[in-house]
């Protein structure tokens, strides 16, 4: 059975990405995961962020504007995309680093 951390990532970044054409990237990602908390279970908090880090880095590798800024005070909106943060630590959100403002809890992209 997956850790709860883990199981929760992977719901989460399926709502962020809504397309399956990423299933593998997630997939991949969660694995990878699922070992490097094995080697550290106090890391559960951390593992949201990271996927979606792990899982950002895949799709730019053939969509590098996901997920595109939709922070209405942006004043380049669609222009670069979003990245995690923090780097390392719980209650990650998407990013828009023009504005340095969060744009939605990950998970919490189209809704």
């Amino acid at each position: 059975m997956p850790h709860p951390a883990l199981a929760e990532a992977r719901a989460a970044l399926r709502r962020d990405l809504a397309s399956p054409l990423w299933e593998a990237a997630l997939q991949d990602a969660v694995t990878q995961r699922a070992w490097w908390l094995s080697q550290w279970a106090d890391g559960a908090p951390h593992v949201l962020g990271l996927v979606a880090q792990d899982v950002q880095e895949a799709v730019h590798e053939l969509d590098p504007m996901w997920p595109r800024c939709t922070e209405p005070s942006c004043p380049e909106r669609d222009g670069h995309a979003l990245f995690v943060e923090p780097d390392l630590g719980p209650d990650p959100f998407w990013t828009c680093h023009r504005t340095g403002l969060p744009v939605a809890a990950v998970g919490h992209l189209h809704g």
